[in-house]
């Protein structure tokens, strides 16, 4: 990938860097693999985009409505934004909110030969038959970091992502250079910047309207008085590998089911809880949430316990310098400077291969310097195995297989075999922001690489 370069802000990252020097020696932690990761001489290059040129736009399907119907190619399970899971604890509240949006998708691909797609999705809430708050993923030329692909998500009903077009191979490399975000977290110490706050623009009933996770939501609200999604989190998606085909932006219940391994940015505004932590690369020490700036790199692998007693959600598998954590608040590993780009950027990579996944984030990072960071962790290693890793029927038995059923009174809803003998999940990696309920912001990549095993 592309240098970053750092003498655009050397005076600021020397500041920086003397700070906090050597903070990442003394050797690779348990399950990390090393510094840099493997040599690149072991990978072979099949598909890149660098956005150099202007962007070879194909199959574009336009705007159309979509409501993840059953017979769409959207429809996925009961967690669609039509799903089953909200009509049962919603009734006839949540069928008269879901008439009341216009939902519209798009598609279109990019790249040589196609091999990526954006999706883009939006609501109509004017009634013009035309989305509203249009997300966007266009090129650009960002000022320090030369031609870039840009996410424009301008409200948080809408969504975009850039994800691969076909599955991945059974073995992969997958890498992706940030180069600008503006997703919320913390700006020179402060969540209040650019007239923003955590990223969000003022406005009335920024919720998460109309799918809620908790079985015990009330339902009847009116839009306005659901939650205020500007209170809790803003955040973005610097690459994941989902479990089913055509990943698209829906809602944020949906996601949270369908995810093998994620690198993302959970930006929680002015958050003193538990539920969210650091790990001090320096120390090995986990730290309270306040400690950073609200702009951490969580790397989770997905397990097939519930994260949730009351709620859809799989349990989180954590790695980290200061340990391996299952479950309990998410620990983010790193802490990104936001300040410092786009003369600093950020390299992810994600790998398949040799019977696991490995989740690798490169970059200067603060209160530790420049480092890389490489976390590695087997399908199933006998306790927690990452969730639908099998790609087909073979590679699984049906051992960890169960039904989630959630309750509210007298209402129940079951989740039936949630990882049956019998079972595939192909492997397409994400980049962006999968919700319509949730997060609003920009971000900016300049490489999306995806490599083979050389032999």
């Amino acid at each position: 990938m592309r240098g970053r370069g750092v003498v655009v802000v050397a005076g600021l990252a020397v500041a920086l860097l003397g700070a906090t020097a050597g903070a990442a020696q003394g050797g690779p932690p348990p399950h990390a693999v090393g510094p840099g990761g493997p040599g690149k001489g072991e990978w072979q290059l099949v598909s890149a985009e660098s956005f150099n040129r202007p962007l070879r736009v194909a199959e574009d399907t336009g705007w159309f409505a979509n409501r993840d119907e059953a017979g769409s190619p959207y429809h996925v399970d009961a967690y669609d934004n039509d799903g089953e899971y909200f009509r049962t604890f919603g009734g006839a509240d949540f069928t008269r909110h879901l008439d009341t949006l216009g939902l519209y998708r798009r598609s279109f691909t990019l790249g040589d030969a196609g091999w990526l797609t954006a999706e883009l999705a939006a609501r109509d809430t004017t009634g013009d038959g035309l989305p509203d708050a249009v997300p966007e993923f266009r090129r650009t030329v960002t000022p320090g970091a030369g031609p870039t692909g840009t996410f424009e998500v301008p409200s948080h009903s809408s969504g975009v992502i850039l994800r691969s077009t076909d599955p991945l191979p059974e073995e992969y490399r997958v890498e992706v250079s940030l180069r600008a975000i503006d997703f919320g977290g913390r700006r020179n110490g402060s969540w209040h910047y650019d007239g923003k706050v955590n990223g969000y623009r003022p406005g009335d009933c920024t919720t998460n309207f109309p799918w809620a996770g908790a079985p015990t939501w009330d339902y009847a609200l009116g839009e306005c008085d659901w939650f205020d999604v500007t209170t809790d989190s803003n955040g973005y998606y610097f690459l994941s590998i989902m479990d089913y085909e055509r990943p698209a932006p829906r809602n944020n219940v949906f996601i949270h089911n369908h995810r093998k391994v994620v690198m993302d940015g959970y930006n929680r505004y002015d958050y003193t809880g538990t539920g969210l932590r650091y790990c001090d690369p320096t120390t090995g020490q986990l730290q309270p949430y306040e400690w950073g700036s609200g702009n951490g790199v969580n790397m989770l692998f997905m397990t097939p316990e519930r994260r949730y007693s009351g709620q859809p959600g799989t349990e989180y598998l954590m790695h980290s310098e200061c340990g391996t954590t299952y479950g309990g608040g998410i620990v983010s590993q790193v802490d990104l400077v936001p300040e410092l780009m786009p003369g600093v950027g950020y390299d992810f990579a994600i790998e398949r291969r040799d019977g696991a996944y490995v989740l690798e984030v490169s970059g200067f990072f603060r209160n530790v310097g420049w480092a890389t960071y490489r976390y590695r962790q087997p399908f199933d290693d006998g306790e927690h195995p990452v969730f639908h890793y099998n790609r087909t029927p073979e590679e699984y038995d049906g051992r960890y297989d169960a039904d989630w059923t959630y309750r509210d009174g007298d209402t129940t809803f079951v989740d039936e075999h949630i990882w049956p003998a019998g079972s595939a999940y192909p492997d397409y990696f994400l980049i962006g922001v999968p919700h319509t309920n949730f997060y609003e912001g920009s971000a900016s990549i300049d490489d999306v690489r995806l490599y083979v095993p050389r032999n």
